[in-house]
């Protein structure tokens, strides 16, 4: 018997590496080939002459660009100590500029900016196209921060120490070569740093798996190894996490997508937390440790319910113990979108039907209560701009048809006031906002916002673009997106945004109930929906297009070879496509409790009959597909969309191609690349769906 299951095993084996050699496109997954480039520029090129050829091309581009480069755009704020930070880019500073300003004279509406480090000039100086992606400072006083700075825009990074008074990267401060990974100040002299410290020091997903404490004057190298992960693992990392003037040393080690173990570096020791590897942790105050449960959880007879917000007290967990406060627990129509802190109060976004909802709570006399804020409603809520001295914050609101607005608040009164709006990009008073269900295969009813001309005729001919993405528990709420009111509302567009199973929108089940065998869901959800606006007449196949990105980009090309009679124009960026071999490539890997493991035939069963590039088939009526990528995109890898391209091209298919050379995951670093990204864009689904 056992040499039985040797053999099938092997035969399994063999499968996989025949299905692998059968794919005649594997030459473009090698990133910087000159094979493969000379293949992207050839697409780009041909995509390009095609769309800049269109009449709108040039009018969206410069609209675009505009907009990116207003010196009207909110600068929003990183409170650290006495000064407000922020990264600005416009016309004269391409690459941006990263600055601070008096928080006095920022909170009064007269910030007086000044410029920290001009990413333009060092991108000159080094001849690297530089990134900047964001900094760590040292506590309290925030003299130095710890710099990360991106090579093209992707996920791994350069981290460099940088003195905010001289204004200049210290000769032998900290530094950290390129990689995944992340570093934070424990003291002036102490970093804790995960990074790719060497052969065998990273996860099959490419993401560190060892942390470690690195005294000043030493060499990385020798730092002092606290903690080391698996190297199936997706990754371990480490941190500060900061209860008023006390500070813990954290180690998170990510088994799978959705489950970690929280561990804390004490007296020289490691103490892992007794809490549920899948709840999610939001931090620490006054000694009671957030944390949101993903499933029930039992403890000493209680059942406390999937979605529930608790804390514990943090002293007696160390111990071992469970002290246990529940903070809110969600209902079915309900999920906990942010949780924040301030020195003395915890602020919690409550995602209600898909709109935004903030509550101010406190812990007195052993309880949690709350206060309500009276924000504007039927929009989305974001938390910014908190810190760990004062009780001071700052929250955004914003919904499809209302200029974004920040709004600077004080936790411990209940105040808030206007501190700046976006000007009006376009004017959206000829536009309304509907919410409306659609029931999927399953009977499930699936929300979806619609924002149309308040004249919109119900003839089936409006030009009508669907958005979604479904997955990650990642919500979708409303936002004010200039682009589109721009580039798509004005030239009559419908745009729709639909909030689909995988999502976080209804909390963790909404997302468990598209994950691994249960994803046809998601896919059901969005045709669902189109076909709702069809019923509806609002459009038909012809003018209906779809658009996603990343696990979205999946998303629709699973769309456009599952339901081609539903869809005229297709936008799939950053994609995944081929999911037999996702979890080989680049982060992948640490996806696979979201999609499964192609590489076990049982869940290969499920995935195999809806991956894109699995399913193309030729002689049928596919739209001509828009897909967009990037050379340095670390995270989901050029090649699924590079292989999906070629493939349907031999098929003899028509599709519309832009691999931008810059910009990681998120596509482009700078005003131009995001004007010309939404010019082919649009361009585009208005050549297809008017």
């Amino acid at each position: 018997m056992k040499k039985y299951i040797l053999v099938l095993i092997a035969l399994i084996g063999i499968n996989h590496i025949i299905q692998a050699q059968e794919d005649k496109y594997l030459w473009l997954e090698e990133v910087e080939g000159e094979k493969a480039l000379e293949f992207v520029n050839t697409q780009n090129k041909t995509s390009f002459e095609d769309l800049n050829a269109e009449k709108d091309y040039q009018n969206i581009y410069d609209k675009n660009l505009a907009i990116y480069n207003s010196n009207e755009n909110i600068a929003y704020p990183s409170i650290r100590g006495n000064y407000a930070y922020n990264f600005w880019q416009d016309k004269d500073h391409v690459r941006g500029i990263w600055r601070r300003s008096p928080l006095e004279d920022y909170t009064s509406g007269e910030p007086v900016w000044e410029t920290l480090l001009d990413i333009d000039k060092l991108s000159e100086t080094d001849n690297i196209k530089w990134v900047f992606k964001g900094s760590e400072g040292l506590y309290p006083d925030y003299n130095r921060f710890l710099v990360h700075l991106s090579n093209g825009g992707g996920d791994a990074v350069v981290v460099k120490e940088f003195d905010v008074n001289t204004k200049q990267f210290l000769t032998n401060g900290f530094s950290i070569e390129e990689s995944k990974g992340s570093a934070s100040y424990v003291d002036e002299n102490t970093l804790i740093v995960d990074s790719d410290f060497g052969e065998g020091t990273m996860t099959t997903s490419g993401y560190p798996r060892q942390v470690k404490l690195w005294k000043r004057g030493t060499s990385l190298k020798n730092a002092q190894l606290i903690y080391e992960g698996e190297t199936s693992d997706v990754s371990t990392w480490g941190g500060i996490l900061r209860d008023g003037s006390e500070a813990f040393i954290l180690v998170y080690r990510d088994l799978t997508t959705f489950s970690r173990q929280n561990l804390v570096w004490m007296n020289n020791e490691i103490i892992k937390l007794d809490i549920p590897d899948d709840a999610s942790t939001n931090g620490i105050l006054n000694n009671q440790f957030i944390i949101q449960l993903k499933s029930d959880w039992t403890v000493n007879l209680k059942t406390y319910k999937t979605g529930t917000l608790l804390s514990l007290n943090f002293t007696e967990l160390l111990k071992g113990k469970k002290d246990i406060k529940v903070i809110v627990g969600p209902d079915a129509f309900s999920s906990i979108e942010g949780v924040s802190t301030t020195k003395n109060k915890l602020l919690v976004n409550l995602l209600t039907d898909v709109t935004g909802n903030l509550y101010i709570y406190s812990f007195t006399n052993g309880n949690w209560t709350s206060k309500k804020v009276n924000t504007p409603n039927f929009g989305s809520i974001y938390i910014l701009g908190t810190d760990y001295i004062s009780d001071k914050y700052f929250f955004e609101f914003t919904d499809f048809i209302t200029p974004t607005t920040l709004y600077s608040a004080d936790a411990n009164n209940n105040t808030f006031k206007a501190y700046k709006s976006l000007p009006a990009f376009f004017d959206a008073s000829k536009y309304e906002v509907k919410q409306y269900k659609a029931k999927s295969k399953d009977g499930t009813m699936v929300p979806y916002f619609m924002v149309a001309a308040k004249d919109v005729e119900y003839e089936g001919t409006n030009p009508t673009l669907v958005y979604a993405y479904g997955g990650f528990e990642i919500s979708l709420s409303p936002f004010y997106w200039a682009s589109f009111g721009v580039s798509w509302l004005e030239k009559g567009g419908v745009f729709v945004l639909a909030n689909i199973r995988g999502g976080g929108e209804f909390g963790p089940k909404w997302h468990q109930d598209g994950i691994k065998e249960k994803r046809q869901n998601v896919f059901d959800d969005l045709y669902a929906v189109s076909e709702d606006l069809i019923t509806k007449k609002v459009t038909t196949p012809r003018h209906l297009g779809i658009m996603g990105g990343s696990n979205g980009g999946l998303l629709v090309g699973v769309a456009f070879t599952q339901r081609p009679d539903l869809y005229n124009a297709v936008v799939s960026q950053m994609p995944l496509l081929d999911m037999q071999r996702y979890n080989k490539l680049l982060a992948g890997a640490s996806w696979m409790g979201e999609f499964g493991d192609p590489d076990i035939p049982e869940e290969w069963e499920y995935i195999k009959k809806y991956s894109p590039y699995h399913n193309l088939k030729k002689g049928m009526d596919y739209p001509e597909v828009f897909f967009t990528t990037s050379t340095r995109d670390d995270r989901v890898h050029p090649g699924h969309a590079r292989k999906m391209v070629a493939k349907m091209n031999d098929m003899g298919y028509k599709t519309f191609y832009y691999e931008n050379t810059e910009g990681g995951h998120a596509g482009s670093s700078t005003s131009e690349q995001r004007a010309k990204s939404d010019a082919l864009t649009f361009s585009y689904l208005l050549m297809k769906l008017k």
